[in-house]
């Protein structure tokens, strides 16, 4: 099994979903794991207790991704309980799905203020704390960013904004020996998903735009999260990996 041990990641937007399933992992393959979360903070606890549970090491730590002075405050929160940052991922993000005429100034902001500056303000803080080793940043980007998904015009322009931090961050970090990469993934069963309560013809056309005939589960993202954060991807940098069963949005 691909190994993390000794090192240290903060997963953001960790206390369920697509977070939650990189965390676990994370922490079976041996990483110290700072467990991010906005608001849900018994979902984050009950996770750091499974995590303990099974003999790995991990603590949640509060952080709103859309305020500068709360990131700040998670990587300074990280370095004192675990001493050291190896891998960030961006995985914290919001969305809501409308109409072009629906969408608003206010929605604009607050998913651009989580989604595109949440994951630049916390790219430059791992650059800060990444040791003379550098470190990995992977960037939870999605199919919607290259794709032509109707009624998400706000969130798909969020992600192809995380893909070109990825691109240009990833050039600019290398000297210091910082790889940076993104994962889209395709539709992906998570607790955000099923609340949106789609109807049941939706999700059966969604599942049938995918080539393997089923969704994503978060572990499915999970496995290549962890290959980038490994030294088994020392080599890959700049690089978006798309994760859907073959789904294009």
């Amino acid at each position: 099994m691909t190994t993390l041990t000794g090192k240290v990641a903060i997963v953001t937007g960790a206390s369920k979903g697509i977070g939650a399933g990189i965390a676990k992992l994370y922490a079976k393959a041996g990483a110290s794991v700072v467990v991010n979360y906005s608001s849900s903070k018994d979902a984050a606890d009950a996770l750091v207790a499974e995590i303990k549970s099974s003999g790995g090491k991990a603590v949640a730590i509060q952080a709103d991704f859309s305020k500068t002075a709360d990131i700040k405050r998670l990587f300074e929160e990280t370095k004192r309980t675990f001493g050291t940052l190896d891998v960030l991922v961006n995985n914290a993000g919001v969305y809501a799905f409308g109409p072009l005429e629906n969408a608003t100034e206010q929605e604009f902001h607050r998913e651009f203020n989580t989604n595109v500056l949440g994951v630049i303000t916390a790219t430059q803080e791992a650059a800060k704390y990444f040791g003379p080793n550098g470190g990995s940043i992977i960037n939870i980007s999605s199919i919607a960013s290259v794709g032509f998904m109707p009624n998400s015009v706000v969130y798909a322009a969020t992600k192809s904004a995380v893909d070109a931090i990825t691109r240009v961050t990833s050039v600019e970090l290398a000297p210091k020996k910082i790889r940076v990469n993104s994962i889209a993934p395709g539709a992906t069963i998570t607790e955000g998903i099923a609340a949106l309560g789609w109807p049941e013809e939706a999700v059966k056309a969604v599942v049938a735009s995918i080539p393997f005939g089923r969704p994503g589960q978060p572990e499915d993202i999970a496995r290549v999260a962890l290959f980038l954060a490994s030294d088994d991807s020392a080599w890959v940098t700049g690089e978006r990996i798309t994760a859907s069963g073959g789904q294009r949005a």
